[in-house]
Formats: structure tokens, C-alpha cells, sequence
């Protein structure tokens, strides 16, 4: 499965930029490829057993695959099957997916120290 993947490698990341610290909130933004946060959920609670995210909490950005006309020139975010099928400004059929998919480890939130650190 490609979201437990995804999960091991938010969670590596996580943990390297913790450097000790109990993490209590991750932010995670993910491009191109739309993801069930249930799943990442469930996924990072797996892949952080035992760290010093375990009890993280990780909040999901799905960004949609972008769509560029050839014809037209427009360009749009896909919300459904026939946006990569036909153009939203011109009806035209010469569209194209962008493929750039990304995962980015927006932000990392830390318990005080006074409260589990040290774990």
C-alpha cells in the first residue's frame, strides 16, 4: 500500500526533525495524490509506535492534481474524473495532468518540556 509508505516516511521525518522532543501535532500536505486521511491516520499511529510521535496527532492537506489545457491554455484543480477528461473554461479534450506529486512535513508541534519529555 502506498499510504503505509508514505506514513513510514512522514514518520521518519518527524522523529529526525524531533531530536529527542515529544511531537504532539504534525501538519502534512500532499500534492497530486489524493490520500484518506483515515488511512494516514491509522497509518502514522502504526509508524510511530514507540517514537516520540506516538501520540502525535497529524493533520492532512490534500492539494488536487492540477489540469492545464492545451487548447485553451486554462488551468484548473481537479475535483473529479472529468476534469482530466475535458477542459472547465473551453469543454476542449487536449488536457494534461500535472504528475508532480509531493509530501511535505508542514509543521511539527512539540509538547512543552515539562510534559512527557524525555521519553
Amino acid at each position: 500500500m502506498h499510504e503505509l509508505g508514505l506514513c513510514d516516511a512522514i514518520v521518519d521525518a518527524t522523529v529526525r526533525r524531533a531530536g529527542g522532543r515529544k511531537v504532539g501535532s504534525v501538519r502534512v500536505r500532499v500534492g497530486g495524490h489524493p490520500v484518506d486521511p483515515a488511512v494516514i491516520d491509522m497509518g502514522f499511529r502504526m509508524a510511530a509506535a514507540g517514537t516520540v510521535a506516538e501520540d502525535a496527532r497529524v493533520e492532512v492537506i490534500n492539494e488536487p492534481l492540477g489540469v492545464r489545457c492545451r487548447s485553451c491554455g486554462g488551468r484548473t484543480a481537479a475535483q473529479d474524473a472529468v476534469d482530466l477528461l475535458a477542459c472547465r473554461h473551453c469543454g476542449g479534450l487536449d488536457v494534461e495532468a500535472s504528475r508532480q506529486e509531493s509530501v511535505v512535513v508542514e509543521s511539527i508541534t512539540f509538547h512543552p518540556a515539562d510534559e512527557g519529555g524525555g521519553r
